[in-house]
């Protein structure tokens, strides 16, 4: 008997609770129904006022017309914002387009100065003709390798210049001093003779 009326309970229990329920869900759904609204909200939400708010006829749905002309309007309206959107949107992708374009230019022409001035600080130009840098280095290193050969050689010969111009006096003044020995050598001997041949002079006046 006791388990008889605990079951009672229980079962009035899950009745009250089921009820409870579907009172909660009732009344989501007319919170649901009062938010949709024929003059706001989206197309979608517009479109579902119209079916939940239209009366059944078998499979059908009966629609008032003026809901049928505002929502008519207001999707025309939409799709005349959504028109000019697409309008606006293609308009923008131009002008980016222009502007993509108008930069790949200006990046082209970037690169071409770019290139112009490395070309120019990588070669230089020398009598009129362009060369590589390192080309330019080897030359100008080139000219002053034979500048300096060229220096060298010419101090070497003027150092053996003047070693001959030294030896040509040293030989010079050996002639000299011998010419001067040879000419003092010359005139002692002249005067001896003299001397001689005055002395014999002499004895020869003596004897006469």
């Amino acid at each position: 008997m006791n388990s008889f009326k605990n079951f009672i309970f229980l079962l009035f229990i899950a009745s009250c609770a089921s009820l409870n329920a579907q009172n909660i869900n009732t009344q989501e759904t007319n919170e649901e129904e009062d938010k949709l609204s024929l003059d706001s909200g989206t197309i979608d939400s517009q479109f579902e006022y119209v079916i939940q708010r239209s009366n059944n006829y078998q499979d059908y749905k009966v629609v008032k017309k003026n809901w049928l002309s505002t929502l008519k309007a207001h999707t025309l309206d939409s799709l005349k914002s959504i028109h000019a959107e697409i309008i606006t949107a293609e308009e923008t992708i131009a002008t980016q387009n222009d502007e993509i374009v108008s930069l790949k230019s200006s990046l082209k022409n970037t690169e071409t100065s770019l290139n112009k001035t490395t070309d120019e600080k990588n070669n230089m130009e020398l009598f009129g003709l362009q060369m590589t840098k390192p080309n330019y280095n080897v030359l100008m290193w080139s000219i002053v390798g034979l500048l300096l050969a060229l220096l060298l050689l010419f101090m070497y010969k003027y150092r053996n210049s003047n070693s001959v111009t030294r030896e040509a006096r040293k030989n010079l003044e050996e002639t000299e001093e011998e010419f001067e020995e040879h000419r003092r050598t010359a005139l002692e001997r002249e005067q001896k003779v003299r001397r001689q041949l005055q002395d014999e002079l002499n004895k020869q006046k003596g004897i006469n």
